[in-house]
Parts: structure tokens; sequence; C-alpha cells
């Protein structure tokens, strides 16, 4: 249990970067990652936190931040994940702030869970919750809780100059509002093929901003790919077989509307193969395929319309290990539903973990982030009146 220790701040001198963003979904939970990972390979402790949650899940009882789990399973940093993720807002949150909150008390709960998870820890990288102004219907922005917690700011934008430079404007001017420093910015997912041209022109805009260009990190498309397993949850399917091969990356949907003869072609590039249950012909294609000739190899099966094989080709099924999942849904709401899916990395998915670290670690300078993040002697209080 984290006791309140009131919002002056004890811990003015560990050094700390706030991570925040223009857009939800610009790269937030994959820069904090990166930069764990390229931080721990120069302080032996580095400590996390993400004071305000949105996406939550139950761990013994208590609301923690999603990405606090993902960060806490791949790098333990050994701190309470109460510490980590003080502040769930779930769905009751804000009305009942507005009918009876008391925003210092919020305040309270950020300012020691940090004071705990900076404890002894020789950085920290703190995670916003999307843009600069995220939170202020309960007086804790982004922009507010870097305030309080004594912060620096990288800004992640998505690639671009004109959009994105006019984003980070906008975020830039509610952290000047509230004295907080944004050190640089990082632009994310950007083609490889369109880094050099970008570059020049993108560090030309921030320019007139007053900011530095941190690092552009390039598209991987293996980060926006769903596992097996996350399309299952996503589609509330059931598993007939080969649950142990969820982390399975998909690379493509294709539905399985061709003959058995010619369905061979839809083995290859991680290929979620998607058709009626009843479909024995193309089921027992699959099955009967030598897959290890394929480099990727389909990535398994969604049986449709709530149909199942019968008993005996269930069991053959159950003896590969291919991914099988069973939904009630017809082909077209299954492919649309993955369409419109979130894709987040995910605790074990080691394939994107080391992508991550390798983009960050090959196209931003640590050192320079480091010795700019140094914080400022004095702390900020805010006034709640």
């Amino acid at each position: 249990m984290i006791h309140p220790v009131g919002l002056g701040l004890k811990n003015h001198s560990t050094p700390r970067i706030f991570i925040a963003a223009t857009r939800q979904n610009d790269g937030k939970t994959t820069t904090s990652m990166g930069l764990f990972g390229a931080l721990k390979k120069r302080f032996e402790k580095v400590g996390y936190m993400k004071p305000i949650g949105q996406r939550f899940v139950d761990v013994e009882g208590i609301k923690i931040d999603e990405d606090t789990v993902l960060v806490n399973h791949t790098y333990r940093p050994n701190l309470p994940l109460e510490a980590m993720s003080p502040v769930a807002i779930d769905a009751g949150f804000t009305r009942h702030y507005l009918s009876k909150g008391d925003p210092a008390e919020i305040a309270t709960k950020v300012t020691a869970g940090f004071n705990r998870a900076a404890w002894e820890q020789d950085f920290v990288v703190i995670e916003g919750s999307g843009h600069a102004g995220v939170g202020s219907v309960f007086k804790l922005s982004n922009a507010q809780v870097a305030s309080l917690l004594n912060c620096k700011v990288i800004l992640v934008s998505r690639g671009g100059v004109g959009g994105p430079i006019d984003e980070i404007s906008l975020n830039l001017a509610l952290f000047e509002k509230y004295g907080v420093e944004v050190i640089g910015v990082i632009l994310n997912k950007v083609q490889k093929r369109k880094i050099e041209s970008l570059y020049p022109f993108a560090e030309a805009g921030l320019k007139n901003l007053g900011l530095p260009l941190l690092g552009v990190i390039p598209y991987a498309r293996e980060l926006k790919m769903p596992t097996v397993g996350q399309i299952c949850r996503e589609l509330d399917g059931s598993w007939l077989a080969g649950q142990q091969s969820n982390r399975k990356l998909v690379n493509r949907i294709r539905i399985g509307t061709a003959s058995s003869k010619t369905v061979e072609q839809l083995f290859d590039k991680e290929c979620l193969l998607v058709t009626s249950g009843d479909r024995e012909d193309l089921i027992l294609s699959v099955l009967g395929a030598d897959l290890e000739r394929f480099e990727k190899p389909i990535a398994g099966m969604v049986l449709t319309d709530g149909l199942k094989p019968p008993q005996a080709l269930l069991q053959l099924i159950q003896r590969k290990n291919i991914p099988f999942i069973s939904v009630n849904m017809d082909s077209y709401e299954v492919v649309s539903k993955i369409h419109d899916m979130t894709v987040k990395t995910e605790p074990g998915d080691q394939t994107k973990i080391d992508i991550i670290q390798n983009l960050y670690e090959d196209a931003i300078d640590i050192d320079k982030i480091i010795d700019a993040a140094k914080p400022p002697l004095q702390t900020t209080e805010l006034n709640f009146d």
C-alpha cells in the first residue's frame, strides 16, 4: 500500500523524462519501452511509471494500467505495481470526480507513486496518457502531471512535416503554460524510404518552434501485426487447437473462398485463413500440406458461423500445431473486426519487444536525451483552487 506523502515533491534529484504524444496511438508505449531498454544499458536501476492509466487489467484486486504490466513483465524493474500505476481511470471515474472528486487527492497519489517508483533509481521513464491535454477534466492533464513531477518532456508524433508540426505546436503551448520544458521530438512510424528526405524539413520545421528533432523511428509492420491470440480474444473465439502457438504474428487475412486445389496459394506470408467451419475440404488441405517448405507458413485458421468440423476431423486438427479458432460471426464480420483492431504489444511478445529495442537504439541519441533530461533544481506545486 502506498501512503500519500503530500504534494511537496520529496524527490527532485532523480533524472526523469516524461513521454507524451500529439495523438492517441502515436507511439508513447513503444517510445517508453525503447528508451527504457536503452537506459538499462547505461544505468543499473531504471524506474517506470504511468501516472494516469486509461486501459487497465485487474492484478490481485488492483486496477493496473496494461502498459505498466507490459513494462514490468519485460524489464522487471522490481517496483510495486501500484506505484508504477497509481491512478486507473475506469468508466465511472470522471462522473464521480465531477460530482465530488478532490484533485488534490489524485495528485497526492501520483506524487506518492513517483516517489516510490523513483526511490534509489538512476533514471525514471514516465509515460503519459495521450496528448498534452488528456486528463484536464480532473485537473491532471499530461502537462499538469509533468509539472507536478518536475519533468522535462519528449513529444512523440507521427511522421510528416505540416500536420504533425501543427499538432506539436498545439501540445507545446499547453506544456509551456504549466512551465514544462519540452526537450525535443521523436517522429514515429516513418517509412524507411522517406526518412532521408523527411529529416531536413522536419528538423527545420521543429527549429521554428525551438525544438530539436531527437530521432526518426522507421515504420515496422510487425508492430502492427496482431497475434493469433489477440485475434481470438477480439473475436470472442474459442480454441479448437494450437493455443500454444497463440503468439504467432498474422501478416494478412484471406477469406477461404478458393477451391481445395488452389488453396495452397494462401499458405505463405503468415496468412490467417478465414472460412466457414463446414469447409472440410479446405481444412484437410491445410492439415495435409507440407507447411515447412514455406518461409512464413500459415498463421492459423478461423472457422466461422459457429460451425465446427465433425469429431473425426477435430481429432486430426488437434494433432497439428496449427492454431484453429471457432467463432460465431460470419466471414465479413471477422475481417471487419480484425481490420479495426488496435494492436498493442503485450507481455511476452518477445519478437516485437526486440524490434522496438533495436529501432530506438539505432535511431536516437540516448546520451543526448539523458543529458537534456536532468531536472531543474526547483519543484512546482499546482494550485487546485
